[in-house]
């Protein structure tokens, strides 16, 4: 069974810089550079959506074996067959569902979170 899934986060790619400044954003009120780190929230989403992937894979594969063999007139062919294969068709579905809810909400959090943020830590600091 194929699915559509929501876009992934994109984690880190190398080479990758952070958001280039213009004139106005070089300075924050304290008078110090800013310098950006790549978000944790944001990498936290991308090994999320790593980590969940697979196991959704596993799932939809567990499920797509027995359906297609019950499908099968070599396995058995009786009524009891057709309620096995509409109880797998049903399972089938929620995990579909499930599958969409989980990865959309990932996928929309991602969506809000913003891939780079600004750092206190590495920033220059005069008379330090």
């Amino acid at each position: 069974m194929s699915y559509l899934d929501p876009p992934a986060p994109r984690p880190l790619q190398p080479g990758e810089t952070p958001p280039a400044a213009n004139g106005s954003d070089l300075l924050i009120p304290g008078g110090q550079a800013t310098t950006w780190v790549f978000n944790p929230e944001y990498q936290r989403l991308v090994d999320l959506w790593f980590q969940v992937m697979p196991l959704m894979e596993k799932i939809s594969t567990l499920l797509d074996r027995p359906y297609t063999l019950a499908r099968s007139t070599d396995t058995w062919n009786a009524d009891v067959a057709k309620r096995y294969i509409q109880q797998i068709s049903e399972w089938r579905t929620r995990l579909g569902l499930y599958r969409q809810a989980v990865l959309t909400s990932i996928s929309d959090e991602a969506a809000d979170t913003p891939r780079w943020v600004p750092s206190k830590a590495g920033a220059p600091h005069a008379y330090s």
